[in-house]
């Protein structure tokens, strides 16, 4: 009993093994269910990878995309300007129109500008709540000079990104990588599920061989 490489695509399992395993499939009546050794019909397989491969392309584009302190620089300007804070300062507004209406100011104003993170917005909405608590750190790594790409949105808090990515020069930046980290997870997560999947039906009789139903009965 054990294991066989020699013909890995048609069987996995040693003839003896085989043999148990067919015993063991006609001779025992499962609850009364009855299960032939069919394959899996190829059109299935072909279905299953195309669903695959098409939900990988169409979030691409999306997977593992971060918040950075650079796409609501602007945001942090424009909320600083006199337009919006006059709005903010309307006593006639409550607290949460106020909000609501300097927001909308602040979008509406972003959309004359072309941006190369007017894809990012739209993927990331801020309130005004939470933008009054990211700005000064925005600020102040405005001033240091910092690259605001390489620092994250996480909650109220801005950090410095974890990505360590070698320049040719033999720098090191922070900047999320075109080919994310968590979309190379799941490309390996599918090919070790399928690999697994693989190797527990090829331990099984081959699908040439049928059990008879008749004999557990």
């Amino acid at each position: 009993m054990g294991w066989t490489f020699s013909h890995p695509l048609y069987s996995l399992t040693t003839e003896d093994q085989n043999k148990e395993a067919q015993y063991v499939w006609e001779h025992e009546n499962l609850g009364g269910i009855a299960e032939n050794n069919n394959p899996l019909p190829r059109p299935v397989i072909g279905l299953l990878l195309l669903t695959y491969i098409t939900a990988m392309a169409i979030t691409f584009p999306l997977y593992g995309q971060r918040p950075t302190a650079a796409i609501f620089a602007d945001y942090v300007t424009l909320m600083n300007s006199a337009e919006v804070q006059k709005v903010l300062h309307d006593k006639k507004l409550s607290h949460e129109a106020a909000d609501e209406k300097a927001m909308a100011l602040i979008e509406k104003t972003l959309q004359h500008f072309d941006s190369p993170y007017n894809f990012q917005r739209q993927q990331h909405h801020i309130t005004m709540n939470q933008l009054r608590m990211i700005a000064p750190k925005i600020v102040e790594l405005q001033r240091s000079g910092a690259d605001l790409e390489e620092y994250t949105i996480v909650g109220p808090t801005v950090a410095k990104a974890n990505f360590f990515n070698i320049q040719p020069d033999g720098t090191v930046i922070a900047k999320q990588p075109w080919w994310d980290k968590g979309y190379t997870i799941a490309v390996w997560w599918f090919l070790v599920f399928c690999a697994a999947v693989i190797i527990t039906v090829k331990r099984l009789p081959h699908f040439t061989w049928q059990p008879d139903h008749s004999i557990a009965h």
